[in-house]
C-alpha cells in the first residue's frame, strides 16, 4: 500500500522508517546523557549544580520549540523544517562531543534540543497522514516506539558507551544516524498538497511570551529541588514570571488573528481531554523513569549499566504491547484500551509501593512488565484518540501542543517525585528515630553485636561502638529511603486511578483521523 504525498507514491513503511529514525535519535538524547554527567563533571571541572545544565539546557529548548512547529512549517515548508531540524541536531551533536568547556557544551546542548524537539511533533503529524484511517492505531504504535522507548533505553546505551569508550561517544553516535536520516528524508519525504506556505507576519509578542513562560516554568521544575523551592527568591521570581507570561500568552493567542500557537484547537473536547491524559501519563512515565534508576543505584548500590539491564523488562514489554494495542484499537476502542492500561499500570505501581530492601530481580520483573504493558496500551490508544478528531490542516498545531504538554508534565512528574522523595525520607527518618535508641532492646542488641564484631577484628571498644552506631545510622537511612520510595510509588498509583474518569471524555469508535489520505 502506497501513500500519495504531493503526487508521489511512497510506501507508508518507508515513510515510517524515515521519520522514526530522527524521532528515536531525538528521544534517546533526553536520557542518554544522564548517566554520563559524573564523567562530564570530572572532565570539565564543573560542580554538581553546574553540570545539570547539560540536561536542563536540552529540555528547555525542547519544550519551547515544540508548540512553534506549526507556524514554522507553514512559513518555511514542513520538509524544509524537518531537514533543518535534523541538520541542527546532527551538527550540534558533533559540537557537543568536541566541547572544550562547560559553557560550550551547554550552548551546543541548547541547539541540539531545538533540533530534536522539532522532530518529535513533525514525525507524529507525518505518520498520521501516511497511514490509512483504519491503521491510525498502528501509526501511533510506531511513533510510540521512538518517543517512549528512546528515554527508556537511553541510560543503558549511555552507560555502555561511557564505560567502554568515553562520554563524547554519546554524541558521536548521533552523527551517522543523522546523515542516514537526511538521505532518507531527501528521497522519500514530501510536503502534502494541503499544506499552504504563508509569509504572514510573525506573532512576535506571542512568541516572546511563550519563550518567557515555558522557559521560566522549565527552570522552576529543573532547579526547584536544588534551591529548596519557594524558600529561594530566584525560584519564586521565576514561578511568578512563568505564571504571568503564560497567562498573557493565552490571552494574546486567543485574541490575535495569526497566533504563533493556535490554542483554539483545544476547543476540541476529545483532543483537550486526550492532551490532559497525556500530561498525566507524562507525570507517571517520566517520574518512574527517574525513580527506578535512583532506587537501584543509590539505595541498592547497582552500577549504572546493571541498573539499565534490570529495567529492561519494562522497555521490552512496551515494545511488545504497542503494536498489539495499535491493532486492537479499532476493535475495542480507546476507552477500553486506555482504561485497562490505567488499571494495569496502577496495579504495577501499587506492587512497587510494597517493595523492601531485600528486593531482587524477580521482585521487580513482574511490576515492570505490567508497567510497560500498561504504558504501551495507554500511549498508543491515547495518541490515536486525541488526534482522531483533528482536521488535517491543524495536525501540526495539535501534535506540537500534545507533545509539549506531555514533556512539561513529565518535568513536573520528575520535580514532584524528587521533592516527595527528599521530604518523605526526612519524615520517615524522624518517625523511625524514636524507635532507635540505646534504650530499646532491638537497638541495644544490634549495637552490642556489631561492637563485638568490630572488636573481634582488632578495634578498641570506643572505636568499635562508634562504627556500630554508624552502621545502625546507615540502616536507618536506608529504611527511611525505602519507605519514601514506597510513598512516591503509592502517589503515582493514586494518580492513575484518579485519571480514569477522564477516559469517558475521549472520542469512541474507529480511528478515522482528521486527514484525508490517498491510497493507490
Amino acid at each position: 500500500m502506497r501513500t500519495e504525498q504531493h503526487g508521489i507514491g511512497v510506501n507508508k513503511w518507508i515513510i515510517a522508517i524515515t521519520v522514526m529514525t530522527g524521532t528515536v535519535m531525538s528521544a534517546l538524547d533526553t536520557s542518554i546523557v544522564n548517566v554520563a554527567l559524573p564523567y562530564m563533571r570530572g572532565n570539565l571541572g564543573a560542580s554538581v549544580e553546574e553540570i545539570t545544565w547539560v540536561a536542563t539546557g536540552y529540555m528547555l529548548s525542547n519544550v519551547i520549540i515544540m508548540p512553534l512547529i506549526a507556524m514554522l512549517s507553514t512559513r518555511y515548508g514542513r520538509k524544509r523544517m524537518y531537514v533543518a531540524s535534523v541538520v541542527l541536531f546532527t551538527v550540534s551533536s558533533f559540537l557537543c562531543a568536541m566541547s572544550w568547556d562547560l559553557t560550550s557544551l551547554v550552548v551546543f546542548r541548547i541547539l541540539q534540543g531545538a533540533g530534536g524537539g522539532a522532530l518529535i511533533p513533525l514525525s507524529q503529524a507525518i505518520l498520521r497522514e501516511s497511514f490509512p484511517p483504519e491503521e491510525q492505531g498502528i501509526a501511533m504504535g510506531v511513533y510510540g516506539f521512538g518517543v517512549v522507548l528512546g528515554p527508556a533505553f537511553g541510560p543503558t546505551i549511555g552507560g555502555w558507551l561511557t564505560d567502554n569508550f568515553s562520554w563524547p561517544w554519546i554524541f558521536y553516535i548521533n552523527i551517522p544516524i543523522g546523515i542516514l536520516n537526511l538521505l532518507l528524508v531527501a528521497r522519500f519525504l514530501h510536503d502534502p498538497p494541503y499544506l499552504k506556505r504563508e509569509k504572514a507576519k510573525i506573532d512576535f509578542p506571542g512568541l516572546w511570551l511563550l519563550i518567557a513562560g515555558l522557559g521560566s516554568l522549565q527552570m522552576v521544575l529543573e532547579k526547584g529541588e536544588q534551591q529548596d523551592w519557594f524558600a529561594s527568591y530566584f525560584i519564586t521570581y521565576l514561578a511568578a514570571a512563568s505564571i504571568i507570561a503564560l497567562l498573557l500568552f493565552v490571552w494574546r493567542e486567543l485574541s490575535t488573528d495569526k497566533p504563533a500557537v493556535d490554542l483554539r484547537v483545544l476547543k476540541n473536547l476529545p483532543f483537550a481531554s486526550g492532551t490532559v491524559l497525556g500530561g498525566l501519563l507524562g507525570i507517571g512515565l517520566y517520574g518512574s523513569l527517574f525513580l527506578l534508576p535512583f532506587f537501584l543505584q543509590q539505595l541498592l548500590g547497582y552500577p549504572a549499566f546493571d541498573s539499565g539491564l534490570v529495567l529492561m523488562p519494562r522497555s521490552l514489554a512496551m515494545a511488545i504491547m504497542m503494536p498489539i494495542a495499535g491493532r486492537l484499537y479499532n476493535r475495542l476502542g480507546p476507552k477500553i484500551i486506555i482504561g485497562g492500561g490505567l488499571i494495569i499500570t496502577a496495579f504495577a505501581f501499587w506492587q512497587l509501593s510494597r517493595l523492601s530492601l531485600n528486593v531482587g530481580f524477580w521482585d521487580l520483573f513482574l511490576p515492570q512488565c505490567l508497567q510497560g504493558g500498561g504504558f504501551g496500551m495507554i500511549f498508543v490508544a491515547l495518541s490515536t484518540a486525541a488526534l482522531s478528531a483533528i482536521k488535517r490542516d491543524e495536525m501540526n498545531q495539535a501534535t506540537g501542543i500534545y507533545n509539549v504538554v506531555r514533556q512539561v508534565f513529565g518535568s513536573i512528574g520528575i520535580a514532584i517525585a524528587a521533592t516527595e522523595l527528599t521530604r518523605g525520607q526526612n519524615v520517615f527518618r524522624a518517625g523511625l528515630v524514636k524507635y532507635v535508641t540505646p534504650y530499646t532492646s532491638n537497638s541495644s542488641n544490634f549495637i552490642r553485636v556489631m561492637t563485638g564484631a568490630m572488636m573481634s577484628r582488632g578495634a578498641d571498644p570506643a572505636t568499635a561502638r562508634y562504627k556500630a552506631m554508624g552502621i545502625l545510622n546507615n540502616q536507618l537511612e536506608r529504611q527511611a529511603g525505602m519507605l519514601s520510595y514506597n510513598h512516591v510509588f503509592w502517589l503515582v498509583t493514586v494518580l492513575f486511578i484518579l485519571s480514569l474518569p477522564l477516559v469517558l471524555l475521549l472520542r469512541e469508535g474507529r480511528a478515522e483521523g482528521g486527514s484525508e489520505i490517498m491510497i493507490d
